[in-house]
């Protein structure tokens, strides 16, 4: 991870917004062949050649020796999983996590999917998740800081019965696939860096 903190233009932040749409439309080609008995390494190649026509490059392909376009990972395996021959089941979750660098700079974010016909428990596991990001969301904002994106995700998850995962971060994108700040699911209000414009 970047130790420093770069600030955007409004011109590098269009730009990472370009990346980050290109990033959406390729996992929503993804979306399109998620069924059961299509394996990761298939979703990976449609990643890899939707990114390739639309004159990208994947971000996530030969980053630190990764082998892939795509971290896909299924069911408990929380993220970083390489795309193999693994065939998705009905019931799975697969958590799909794209990244692409266009006009040099990075977009990069992870859905997860249902395959399916998944678990009734599964499927609010999947619904209080994305609540928790959206609660981190609307704590980014300007004169805010990262604790208090922190403490909205983890109230929200445990609020409803689940953990955090503590071991891994949320970060910034910019030139780098991994920029600051780190935004970890747990923490306190009005701790950490305070956002600003940028």
């Amino acid at each position: 991870m970047a130790k420093d903190l770069f600030y955007k233009t409004k011109e590098e932040i269009e730009l990472i917004r370009e990346s980050s749409l290109l990033v959406g439309k390729t996992l929503a080609e993804v979306a399109k062949a998620i069924k059961p008995g299509v394996t990761t390494l298939s979703l990976d190649k449609i990643a890899f050649e939707f990114i390739s026509d639309n004159k990208a490059t994947p971000a996530f392909l030969n980053y630190n020796g990764f082998p892939n376009s795509l971290c896909i990972s299924v069911n408990a395996h929380v993220v970083h999983g390489i795309p193999g021959k693994y065939e998705l089941k009905d019931g799975d979750i697969v958590s799909v996590d794209c990244g692409v660098v266009k006009n040099t700079f990075v977009g990069d974010s992870a859905y997860t999917f249902a395959v399916g016909n998944v678990k009734p428990e599964i499927l609010n596991l999947l619904k209080v998740t994305k609540e928790s990001l959206y609660k981190g969301i609307e704590m980014s904002v300007v004169g805010k800081r990262i604790g208090d994106i922190a403490e909205a995700v983890q109230t929200h998850a445990e609020s409803n019965g689940f953990s955090v995962v503590r071991e891994l971060v949320g970060h910034g994108v910019g030139k780098y696939l991994h920029e600051s700040p780190e935004v970890p699911n747990y923490g306190k209000k009005r701790t950490g860096l305070k956002l600003q414009e940028g």
